[in-house]
């Protein structure tokens, strides 16, 4: 990525967290506590790919006040804080650490961390809600959103897809499955971010193209983790090696091998970069799909 697209993102990721601390600020003395498990959170670093993901199709489908709808994009964001707090809680992934972090649930009382994700996947709707009564969006474009990035977060997106990840733990599953698993469990969160974008911007008609440029990033984002779990290190991922060998998890690698994985992980970043073609300004978004591809973390 060249310098002013890294400038680009750079300056999407300050406007990000700025937004993210707003969301916490008010801590009620007898709650509080949650809040800031909830800030522990959501400040702890991340490549905050999903909001700038919908910032970008909001850009490219002609949305010109980003500022307007920084905080609905940033909804996206608390959902997938809440995904991971609740990722690692003993009863799921059971991990100590996230982003170079202890878990939530290691820095606040695992109850806490419990109600702190339910809080945050909450605290989304409510975003959107709020930015409709302010009219700042319209009524039917909030429940298109919230529409969208409900049904990416339930049976049908990435709690079906953990309930798959849990009840194929120790087991050999085929490339099918594997697919269907990851296509909810990451897919559908990143696939929301896209169409949200192309939503808020009220150009509907593209909407199938974000779909598909998401579909194919998401599996290749996946699959570039899975192989970052066998050959990253604590320090660049921020979390334990391994652990998806250790908990029996089917991924990309342990189906394919590190090689096809790879050759497959580059073959859907093209599919990626194909559908984005289709989309005006889109150079920005075509550098970070090629960066992902090489990600170190």
């Amino acid at each position: 990525m060249n310098d002013t697209y890294r400038s680009l993102l750079d300056r999407y990721v300050q406007e990000i967290d700025a937004q993210l601390l707003k969301f916490t600020e008010d801590k009620p003395e007898l709650q509080g506590i949650v809040c800031q498990a909830m800030e522990y959170s959501l400040t702890a670093g991340g490549k905050r790919l999903r909001p700038v993901l919908c910032l970008e199709f909001y850009r490219m489908c002609g949305g010109e006040d980003i500022g307007k709808i920084l905080d609905v994009a940033c909804s996206i964001e608390l959902i997938h804080t809440f995904s991971l707090i609740h990722d690692d809680l003993p009863c799921m992934d059971n991990d100590d650490f996230r982003r170079g972090k202890p878990s939530c649930h290691k820095a606040f009382p695992e109850n806490i961390a419990l109600l702190a994700g339910d809080a945050l996947n909450t605290l989304a709707f409510e975003v959107i809600s709020q930015a409709a009564l302010e009219e700042r969006i319209s009524a039917q474009t909030a429940v298109m959103l919230i529409s969208v990035l409900s049904k990416s977060v339930g049976t049908q997106g990435m709690i079906g897809g953990q309930v798959i990840d849990l009840m194929c733990e120790g087991k050999e599953i085929d490339i099918e499955t594997l697919n269907t698993l990851q296509s909810y469990k990451t897919g559908a969160l990143i696939e929301a971010a896209c169409v949200m974008g192309v939503i808020l911007a009220g150009k509907y008609e593209m909407i199938p193209k974000a779909a598909e440029y998401a579909s194919a990033l998401g599996r290749a984002f996946q699959i570039v983790d899975d192989l970052l779990d066998v050959n990253g290190t604590f320090e660049e991922l921020g979390k334990p090696i391994g652990s998806d060998s250790e908990q029996g998890k089917s991924t990309y690698v342990s189906v394919l091998g590190e090689n096809r994985s790879k050759q497959i992980a580059a073959q859907l970043t093209m599919q990626a970069l194909g559908h984005l073609s289709k989309f005006e300004n889109n150079q920005f978004l075509s550098e970070l799909t090629d960066d992902l591809l090489t990600r170190k973390k």
